[in-house]
């Protein structure tokens, strides 16, 4: 009886799982993988520099895609994250490169200005009852332009601008070349490591802080929480200051990778971020999700991209799958809620 017993609730827990996001983003990933093993390029996809490469050139919008899980669990949203990458990774390369800072003093220098950006946003929505859409898209908007202003419209390089109008090459600092590198043998690099370290540092705030039970609730229902004692405001500003400074993260890692801080950088970043936490199965109606979906959306849209491109199909055919598949996920969730 007992033997019978447990297997009903072995078999319940299964099919529990079969129905949870977490198995809908598994059998996403695992027909993905299948996808590129059929179609692998004459055995380009079979090679570990594939996969090495598909992580590194991912792990931006995954860092990015760890701030916006926060900001979507509370039922928001954050269209800035594009462009606080591009100003964030200027402002970089303007203090290491022009200015010549150490990576100590410009690094935490860059990640104050990301939080307080972010947190900026955090404010407007939780002070002034702006909507998250409006908000964000107006920092979208200064960022950008912020960040065009403090370049002069221009790419900040080794070539430096003198008075005269020549231009003086300096060296490359340290910092970007570290960031920029591979270790463990050159399999895996530096910015998938850091990319991983923001999905722990997510799953700590998310899973075992006060704070991040917080943003679930909130998320769940909002005038539920403020009744309950939760400081929907000062979560709010925690949120979106999150993601900032994750986008300051993702700038540094751009700059690193294009040796450069472009203005331009970051643009339409906000849509793969986007696009990365709901085909992983975090729902837009906020208080559901997990980092842990956050992660495996980031693989399948990696491979995906990976797999599009080591099979020369062209970059507008990428962006109007990738775009279907949104349309997709979200009528996908929406029947299932």
């Amino acid at each position: 009886m007992t033997d019978s017993a447990g297997a009903v609730g072995s078999a319940g827990k299964l099919a529990a799982f079969l129905r949870s996001p977490m198995a809908r983003a598994l059998a996403s990933l695992a027909l993905v993988v299948l996808l590129g093993v059929v179609f692998n390029a004459e055995g380009a996809f079979f090679k570990w520099g594939t996969h090495r490469d598909m992580l590194r050139q991912v792990s931006v919008y995954g860092i990015l895609a760890c701030g916006m899980t926060l900001v979507i669990i509370t039922a928001g949203i954050d269209l800035a994250v594009g462009s606080l990458l591009g100003f964030t990774a200027v402002l970089f390369s303007i203090l290491t490169i022009h200015l010549g800072w150490s990576g100590w003093l410009a690094v935490p220098v860059v990640f104050a200005a990301g939080a307080v950006c972010g947190s900026l946003s955090g404010v407007l929505i939780s002070r002034f009852a702006i909507q998250p859409f409006i908000a964000t898209l107006a920092l979208m908007v200064f960022a950008r332009g912020l960040a065009k202003f403090i370049s002069g419209g221009q790419k900040i390089s080794t070539a430096v601008q003198l008075a005269d109008g020549s231009y003086q090459y300096v060296g490359l600092p340290k910092i970007f070349e570290r960031v920029n590198s591979a270790v463990l043998g050159g399999n895996v690099t530096v910015v998938t490591l850091l990319f991983l370290l923001c999905v722990i540092v997510t799953f700590i705030i998310l899973a075992r802080l006060r704070w991040g039970r917080y943003i679930y609730a909130i998320g769940g229902n909002e005038e539920a929480a403020r009744l309950s004692g939760v400081p929907v405001g000062a979560v709010k500003v925690f949120a979106y200051g999150l993601s900032g400074l994750f986008c300051a993260l993702a700038g540094i890692c751009q700059a690193a990778q294009e040796l450069q801080g472009d203005p331009e950088a970051g643009l339409s970043y906000e849509l793969s971020a986007i696009a990365i936490v709901v085909i992983g199965g975090t729902s837009l109606r906020g208080g559901t999700g997990s980092i842990w979906l956050t992660l495996l959306g980031t693989v399948i849209i990696g491979y995906l991209e990976k797999i599009l491109s080591i099979n020369a199909v062209g970059e507008e055919s990428r962006l109007m799958l990738t775009g279907l598949i949104i349309v997709l996920a979200v009528l996908f969730q929406k029947r299932r809620n």
